[in-house]
């Protein structure tokens, strides 16, 4: 068993408490953490947590309790301060995406863990399902032989859809895109090398900031990806890894992930259209721990085998996912120019 400490226990870390933790088996909970008493009491009320638990600092906590992992869900400006006081401490670390505000500090954590001998993860929770795992397989077997072309589009509604943080910075590319960035390098296996992107903001949109944005993503064996995402799309709902194309030499892998709409859930689906043949549907093996159960219990099973998995999401491989978003970032504000991964990387 893991023993571990949460902290933050806000409106989205309670979902971790309510609906993630407890569905993994092999995580015993010693701790809950956070600064705001009334979301401590909340843990309390609603989930029935012992008070002796239950701590107003991660300090406190630490002393109290031996633990194993901290699973951080806090807003994204703690992460870098937070993790990095668990890394001192002695903790193993899981932490939401994006695990730092720049590559800067997420570097300074990367190095922190290894020096210190710990496993730092970031959840990356789109990577536990059944098609991106089956698509990148695919790949890395070669099925239909090089992929010449990647043709991606994300599109949601958000104010019909409950969505609420209109005042996030880069609401696009930042806290969505980076799901979908992070996928591009896992189902490819391979690396970005530079990217072009626009974003705007349209008329009526209640976003402070840009909610739409085309990129074109050229990775170092040749891939080019032509990316698209909106928030304010009037068009069919993609499921929330997007559609994907992937247009190889022999023939295309078609997919879509997540497909989660207004309460109703549907399945993963992979396709697969040889040239000049109509498309197949291939059935698709299922996952055992998905999304963010799935990132919760692969850290597990890493602390009590030492074995790393494929397709893990360390701190240290997720710092190219964030040289991505930071990357399309930087090409928008300069109206578009192509950036290069290693401008962002030094």
């Amino acid at each position: 068993m893991v023993k571990a400490i949460q902290v933050g226990l806000g409106h989205w870390g309670f979902s971790w408490t309510k609906e993630v933790i407890p569905k993994v088996p092999n995580i015993e909970m010693v701790g809950y953490v956070d600064s705001n008493p009334d979301a401590v009491k909340r843990v309390q009320d609603e989930l029935g947590v012992d008070e002796k638990s239950c701590f107003l600092s991660l300090e406190e906590a630490v002393q109290a309790v031996r633990a194993d992992l901290a699973i951080c869900t806090l807003r994204t400006e703690a992460h870098y301060p937070v993790v990095k006081r668990c890394l001192e401490l002695g903790l193993n670390v899981i932490v939401e995406k994006p695990f730092a505000s720049t590559v800067a500090q997420a570097k300074e954590l990367v190095a922190l863990a290894k020096a210190s001998g710990r496993v730092l993860m970031v959840s990356q929770n789109y990577r536990f399902q059944s098609a991106p795992i089956a698509a990148a397989e695919l790949i890395s077997a070669r099925k239909f032989g090089a992929v010449n072309l990647v043709s991606i589009d994300f599109r949601r509604h958000a104010p019909t859809q409950g969505y609420r943080y209109w005042d996030m910075p880069d609401p696009l590319l930042a806290d969505m895109s980076i799901h979908h960035f992070d996928l591009m390098r896992m189902v490819l296996g391979d690396e970005p090398k530079r990217v072009s992107c626009r974003t705007w903001n349209p008329e009526a949109s209640p976003f402070g900031y840009h909610p739409i944005g085309v990129a074109t993503l050229e990775f170092e064996r040749g891939t080019i990806v032509s990316y698209r995402g909106s928030w304010m799309s009037s068009g069919p709902v993609t499921p929330w890894s997007g559609e994907w194309t992937m247009d190889c030499s022999e023939g295309e892998i078609i997919w879509s992930s997540r497909d989660h709409f207004m309460g109703k859930s549907g399945p993963d689906r992979l396709s697969l259209r040889a040239l000049d043949k109509e498309a197949v549907p291939v059935a698709l093996a299922p996952v055992q721990y998905t999304d963010r159960t799935g990132t919760l219990a692969s850290i597990a099973k890493v602390l009590e085998s030492g074995v790393i998995p494929a397709r893990f999401s360390s701190g240290e491989d997720n710092l190219h996912s964030l040289a991505l978003v930071q990357a399309t970032i930087t090409s928008a504000a300069r109206g578009g120019e192509w950036v290069d991964i290693a401008e962002i990387m030094q």
